[in-house]
């Protein structure tokens, strides 16, 4: 169900041209012209491409599906215009993203939960990580900070009064088996599984890498009260645009619902 991912070098390209050939159809709330969606391949391209494929065309939606393998051009794509829409990201990491880059975006509504999980090859529950285990984390300030967070659910380390969301390896208050931890890109995190002692991955990655969150995470993140739902995100404005309105409509709907959980049996939960 997967389509083709666009080299990062192509969008890069793209996007240092100003081409906004890829979001002709907004325009003044027109509902027939094509919505395009950028997103990173599992799942979030999988469940769009399900809508394009099975109920798009019944709804009058003409989708186009941009697909990238990083979380930053998703969201300078959206807001140069090169896409109309994007889903991969939770609500957090948009607005830090929009503070540290000054970018517009804003959220239309929750989509699922990518339950976060810590993964290794070395042991099986993460409380038996040995002193001066190595632990590999996302680089990125919100998915580190959610990282260490599910980390302290467990009493592996202890935060800092306050830390959040945007904690880092600096705000470590508690560390008693002494943990070196690995700051990597997303991307790399289910490839430095050999190298490192665990790794804690983002679900897109982890089922992009053949890892099922749900039976081989020694620590998966709890659905309860769980901030990080991803988000169909678009540019400041255009949030009653027709189009998105209706993709927003299909992305919740029980067709959608029922596809998340027959094809991710737990490893994705529709939000």
């Amino acid at each position: 169900m997967r389509t083709h991912t666009i080299p990062a070098a192509v969008i890069a390209g793209a996007l240092a041209l100003g081409v906004t050939a890829c979001g002709s159809g907004k325009d003044g709330g027109d509902a027939s012209g094509t919505l395009v969606v950028g997103a990173t391949p599992t799942p979030a391209g999988e469940v769009l491409a399900y809508v394009k494929d099975h109920l798009a065309e019944k709804a009058g939606l003409d989708l186009e599906i941009k697909e990238f393998t990083d979380y930053v051009l998703p969201d300078t794509a959206l807001q140069d215009g090169t896409l109309d829409a994007n889903l991969y990201q939770h609500k957090p990491y948009l607005e830090d993203f929009n503070k540290s880059k000054g970018t517009t975006l804003s959220a239309v509504t929750d989509v699922y939960l990518p339950p976060m999980g810590v993964y290794s090859e070395k042991v099986d529950d993460v409380t038996k990580l040995a002193r001066g285990a190595t632990v590999a984390l996302p680089n990125d300030t919100t998915n580190e900070g959610r990282a260490l967070e599910l980390l302290a659910s467990k009493g592996v380390i202890g935060l800092k009064k306050g830390a959040g969301a945007n904690a880092s390896p600096q705000d470590i208050a508690k560390n008693p088996k002494g943990l070196t931890f690995k700051e990597l890109e997303p991307a790399q995190l289910p490839r430095s599984l050999s190298d490192v002692d665990a790794a804690v991955i983002n679900n897109n990655y982890a089922l992009d890498a053949d890892l099922s969150p749900r039976k081989d995470a020694i620590l998966l993140e709890s659905v309860k009260d769980n901030p990080y739902n991803n988000i169909l995100a678009v540019k400041k404005g255009d949030e009653d645009d027709p189009r998105v309105k209706k993709l927003a409509a299909l992305l919740t709907s029980p067709e959608v619902k029922k596809f998340i959980e027959d094809t991710y049996k737990g490893s994705v939960l529709p939000a």
